[in-house]
């Protein structure tokens, strides 16, 4: 009898679709993924600054279905959208690690332009690092381009800064 109800309740949770994994490497707070971008930067440790942006599958599971370019009518596949997301996120953060790799740099306040919310995450774009440096000049640095919010955990959604 046991075996049973457990089954039925496997075969319940089956039938209520596939549940999403919760986003990789999140932080509490802006501030906290931010420090941790100043900290890889500094380090010039690009696979943790790759870890800290949204991988293809949780851009595919968690942002994807709620983006205006998902509507069928739109007619975009998402991996054209992916591919250049990806593609210019990636360049962006080459060119970023280029210029700030090894720089001493401490995080005073992590701002944001604008935010757009979603049923589900909320990203908050046009992201600016206030950071001290070396010689104690403070500084306003745009080392991502947004981040997103879901479930009070926050991650970087991109690399893509534009200016």
């Amino acid at each position: 009898m046991r075996c049973w109800v457990l089954f039925v309740g496997l075969m319940g949770l089956a039938a209520c679709g596939p549940s999403r994994v919760p986003l990789a490497d999140t932080r509490e707070s802006a501030a906290a993924v931010a420090q941790a971008v100043v900290d890889a930067m500094t380090a010039g440790d690009h696979a943790a600054l790759t870890s800290l942006v949204l991988s293809e599958q949780e851009f595919r599971d968690h942002v994807w279905p709620e983006l205006p370019s998902a509507r069928p009518e739109r007619n975009l596949p998402f991996s054209y959208v992916w591919g250049d997301l990806h593609q210019k996120s990636d360049e962006s953060l080459r060119a970023l690690l280029a210029t700030h790799r090894g720089q001493r740099y401490s995080l005073v306040a992590v701002r944001f332009g604008d935010q757009t919310p979603y049923q589900t995450y909320t990203v908050h774009r046009a992201s600016t690092f206030v950071v001290r440096d070396a010689g104690d000049q403070e500084l306003e640095l745009r080392l991502c381009g947004s981040m997103i919010e879901q479930g009070g955990r926050w991650k970087v959604f991109s690399y893509v800064v534009n200016d």
